[in-house]
C-alpha cells in the first residue's frame, strides 16, 4: 500500500470518463471548475464491498468542498448500479470496465482513494484500505480546498487490508 505524495502522474486531458447516467466526456470537461475526490472500487471483489459504507461516509464529508466527489467503478453501468444500489443515485459514478482510468491513475490495487486537481495532476492517492493513508489523501484534499477533514477511521470501519489487483 503506497500513497503518492509528489505529483507523479499527469492525466491526459482527452481521457474519457463515462458516468452511469450521462454522456461520456473528456477529463478536462469534468475538471473545469472542481478538483475530483475519487474512490475506486471493483464490484467483483469482497474487499471493495468492505469499504463501501466507509467510502460513502468519507465522500459525504467532502461533498461541500471544491472537489467533485465520485466513485469510479471497474464495471459497466449495469454492474456498477447493481453493486452500489441507491448510492449510484446519490453520487457521481464513473464506469471504467476496461480499467483505462485505473491505469491512468497508476493504481496497482483497489479499493483506492485519489485526489485529482483541476490541472489533471494526481495530487495524492492511497491503494488498498489503510485508514492512515486514506486520511492523508483526505488531508491533501481539505488543505487544497480549505475544507474540514473527515474522521478516518471511525468505529465500525474495517481493519487495514492490501486490496486486490487493480487490473483485475
Amino acid at each position: 500500500m503506497a500513497t503518492i505524495w509528489a505529483v507523479t502522474t499527469q492525466l491526459p486531458d482527452d481521457l474519457v470518463l463515462t458516468p452511469v447516467s450521462a454522456q461520456p466526456r473528456p477529463l478536462s470537461e469534468w475538471l473545469t471548475t472542481f478538483h475530483m475526490a475519487s474512490v475506486v472500487l471493483d464490484p467483483y471483489t469482497n474487499e471493495s464491498s468492505w469499504v463501501l459504507k466507509t467510502s460513502v461516509r468519507i465522500l459525504e464529508a467532502l461533498r461541500g468542498c471544491h472537489a467533485r466527489v465520485n466513485f469510479i467503478v471497474t464495471a459497466d453501468a449495469d454492474d456498477a448500479r447493481r453493486f452500489l444500489g441507491p448510492i449510484a443515485d446519490d453520487f457521481l459514478v464513473f464506469c471504467d470496465p476496461d480499467r483505462t482510468l485505473v491505469s491512468a491513475l497508476d493504481l496497482t490495487a483497489v479499493p483506492a482513494f485519489a485526489f485529482i486537481r483541476v490541472d489533471g495532476a494526481v495530487a495524492a492517492s492511497a491503494q488498498g484500505w489503510n485508514p492512515a493513508e486514506w486520511r492523508a489523501v483526505a488531508d491533501e484534499i481539505v488543505k487544497t480546498t480549505s475544507w474540514l477533514a473527515p474522521t478516518i477511521p471511525v468505529a465500525g470501519d474495517p481493519v487495514a487490508f492490501a486490496g486486490t489487483p487493480a487490473q483485475g
